[in-house]
C-alpha cells in the first residue's frame, strides 16, 4: 500500500495576522466573518434568554416582593406580586429586554472569543499572557460586585421607599423598577473591577506598589464618595458594605503589586533610596579638548558610466502597449 504523502499546509489566519502578511482586504473579510459568527451566538443567546426572561424577572423583583406593600390578594384569595404598569406593551417590551442581556451573557463565550481572535494577532505574546489572567479575574469579580448589589437592593428597597414623603412603602411601576435594578448590578459590577485597573498599572510598570500603598488615605476617601453616590440607601449600611469591600480589594491589589515587584526586582533601583526633591550630584570630569585630526585630501570620483542611446520608439513596446 503506498503511502500518500500529507499536503503541506500553509500559515493559519492567525499566523498570517500576526507577521504582517494579511492584507487590508484579508483583515476585512476576517472581521465580516466573525462579526457574523458573533451574531449568530447572540442570537441563540437571545433565544435563551427569552426563554429564560421569566425565570430571571422573578429572580429581579424579589427584593420588591418582600414588602408588605407589594402584595396584592385576587378574587380566589390567592397573594401575588403586584407591579403598576402604565404602557400596554410594557410587559412583553421588559421580558424582550431581559432577554436581550440574558443573550448578551449567555452568547459571551462566543463573541468574547471572536473578538479576541480578531485583536489577538496584534499583541505580543507576554500581553496576550495577561489578557488572559485579568479576563479571567474580571468575570468573577463582576459577578461579585453584582451579587453585593442585589443584596444591598434587598436591604435598602424598603427604607427608601419608607423615608419618602409618602412616609410608606407604594407599588412601583415595573420598568422603572427594573431600570433600577440594572443600574445597581452594572454599577457595584464596575466598581468590583477597580483593582484591576491598578494591577494593570503595576504590571505594566506605570507605579509601584509601594506608590500605590501610599495613595491609601486618597483611595479610602475616593471608595466611600463613590459608594455614597452609587449606593442607592442613603443610610450607612450599603454605603460602607460598598466602601469596605472596594478597600478591601485595594489591599489586595496592593498586595499582590509587591509580590510582582519582588519578583521583577523593582525598588533595588540605585536611586530607590533617594528622595524625589533630592539633587543629584554632578561628577566633574572634565576631559580637555585637544587639537583635531587632519583631515585627508579628497580623492577624484571616476568618471561616469556612458548612456547608451536609446532605442526607436517603435521597437520598445509589444503589440499589447
Amino acid at each position: 500500500m503506498a503511502l500518500v504523502p500529507r499536503r503541506r499546509q500553509g500559515p493559519s489566519k492567525f499566523q498570517q495576522a500576526a507577521d504582517g502578511s494579511m492584507t487590508l482586504i484579508d483583515h476585512i473579510r476576517e472581521l465580516r466573518n466573525r462579526l457574523f459568527v458573533a451574531s449568530l451566538g447572540l442570537l441563540v443567546g437571545l433565544i435563551v434568554g427569552f426563554i429564560l426572561s421569566k425565570w430571571v424577572f422573578h429572580l429581579l423583583e424579589e427584593p420588591y416582593c418582600r414588602l408588605p406593600s407589594s402584595i396584592s390578594v385576587r378574587a380566589d384569595g390567592k397573594k401575588y406580586c403586584d407591579f403598576v404598569v402604565l404602557g400596554v406593551g410594557d410587559g412583553l417590551i421588559i421580558r424582550l429586554k431581559i432577554a436581550l442581556w440574558v443573550g448578551v451573557i449567555v452568547g459571551a463565550p462566543v463573541w468574547l472569543y471572536q473578538l479576541w481572535a480578531f485583536i489577538a494577532p496584534g499583541l505580543h505574546r507576554h500581553e496576550r499572557k495577561w489578557a488572559y489572567i485579568f479576563v479571567t479575574i474580571a468575570a468573577p469579580l463582576f459577578a461579585t460586585g453584582a451579587v453585593l448589589a442585589y443584596e444591598v437592593v434587598g436591604h435598602s428597597l424598603s427604607f427608601i421607599m419608607s423615608a419618602g414623603v409618602l412616609g410608606e412603602p407604594t407599588k412601583l411601576e415595573v420598568g422603572s423598577y427594573l431600570n433600577f435594578v440594572s443600574s445597581m448590578l452594572l454599577l457595584f459590577g464596575g466598581a468590583f473591577e477597580f483593582p484591576l485597573v491598578l494591577l494593570m498599572l503595576n504590571f505594566t510598570g506605570v507605579v509601584t506598589a509601594r506608590r500605590l500603598l501610599s495613595w491609601w488615605r486618597i483611595v479610602i476617601f475616593l471608595c466611600f464618595a463613590f459608594a455614597a453616590i452609587a449606593t442607592p440607601d442613603p443610610g450607612p449600611f450599603g454605603m460602607t458594605l460598598l466602601a469596605s469591600c472596594m478597600i478591601l480589594l485595594y489591599l489586595i491589589a496592593v498586595g499582590i503589586g509587591f509580590i510582582n515587584d519582588k519578583r521583577k526586582g523593582r525598588g533595588r533601583e540605585i536611586y530607590a533610596d533617594i528622595d524625589d526633591d533630592e539633587i543629584s550630584p554632578l561628577e566633574d570630569d572634565r576631559v580637555p579638548v585637544g587639537a583635531a585630526d587632519p583631515i585627508a585630501a579628497p580623492s577624484p570620483l571616476d568618471a561616469p558610466t556612458p548612456v547608451h542611446k536609446p532605442l526607436p520608439l517603435e521597437g520598445r513596446f509589444d503589440d499589447m502597449t
